[in-house]
């Protein structure tokens, strides 16, 4: 059972700010931030690489029109963030971006990333590039 699904067919009260066809606007019912917002495909897909290209660049559109409206909270900047699988911290299995205003002296970072890793780069572009 997905809860984004669930929030798509109505079962789930959810605070949408957009809807069309295709896809689903809301405002996260745990806020990282004043204005959270999650954009989904209304159709089920666990992650960014399963959906279909098309509808990926469509879904950026949505996303960029959202980033819009979120501008009436009079954000300083905001965070765009998708996570996929589980280890990524993907909480629910269902493809969705987050839009997380950010504001001037708010205090704290939305996530906190480890010193850089040592690798060889070489190799890694090269294993990229095969």
């Amino acid at each position: 059972m997905c809860i984004f699904c669930d929030i798509v067919k109505g079962d789930i009260p959810a605070r949408i700010i957009y809807e069309d066809d295709k896809f689903m606007a809301f405002m996260d019912a745990f806020p990282r931030a004043v204005g959270h917002t999650l954009i989904i495909p209304k159709e089920h897909f666990e992650t960014f690489d399963e959906l279909p290209q098309e509808l990926a660049c469509e879904m950026m559109a949505v996303i960029h029109k959202i980033v819009k409206k979120l501008e009436k909270l009079e954000m300083d900047g905001y965070n765009l963030l998708n996570n996929n699988k589980q280890v990524s911290g993907q909480e629910v299995p269902h493809v969705h971006f987050h839009i997380i205003p950010r504001y001037e002296n708010e205090g704290y970072p939305v996530y906190v990333l480890k010193d850089p890793v040592n690798v060889d780069l070489d190799s890694i572009y090269d294993k990229i590039m095969e």
